[in-house]
């Protein structure tokens, strides 16, 4: 497995979601399969209920296994306060870019696992994070998305 790169925040947020799995998520499908199982007198094969704890039990373990991949795997990135305004763009940079005439955007770059565009926090991997990495402010940077091609102004890089 590839190394995934986290703010210490997403790490946290990742590590919290993992400590609820074990010791909150667990013992309610516990309980959950617990009642089925003395509701169906035996009979778990045509139970819905016993089906769904299952599929969740399932779901829920599956998600433990690949916090717990995901977190050994981690790469902590620093934000970068207090570097060189205008470096070099990477990941934990944060960038603000404007297309055109429209609103300048702000983004941190960050790992896939912690990406979210509505938090303003975008993908070292996506064509938009990709395509800024190595960048420096004044710089124009063109990507290539699924929705087309554009390009981009780098107005600024803290």
């Amino acid at each position: 497995m590839s190394t995934e790169y986290l703010t210490k925040q997403g790490f946290k947020k990742l590590q919290d979601e993992l400590d609820t799995l074990r010791n909150v998520r667990r013992k309610e499908i516990a309980e959950r399969l617990r009642e089925a199982a003395e509701n169906s007198l035996g009979e778990f094969v045509e139970d819905p209920e016993f089906e769904a704890a299952k599929n969740e039990q399932s779901f829920v373990e599956g998600r433990i296994k690949e916090l717990e991949i995901l977190l050994a795997n981690a790469t902590l990135i620093e934000e970068h306060r207090g570097r060189k305004k205008g470096g070099v763009i990477e990941i934990g940079s944060k960038v603000t870019i404007q297309q055109g005439r429209r609103k300048p955007e702000e983004y941190m770059i960050v790992g896939a696992a912690e990406a979210n565009p509505r938090e303003g926090k975008i993908s070292h991997e996506s064509p938009l994070g990709s395509a800024l990495i190595g960048k420096k402010e004044g710089d124009k940077a063109d990507i290539n998305a699924p929705s087309g091609a554009f390009s981009v102004k780098i107005t600024k890089v803290v």
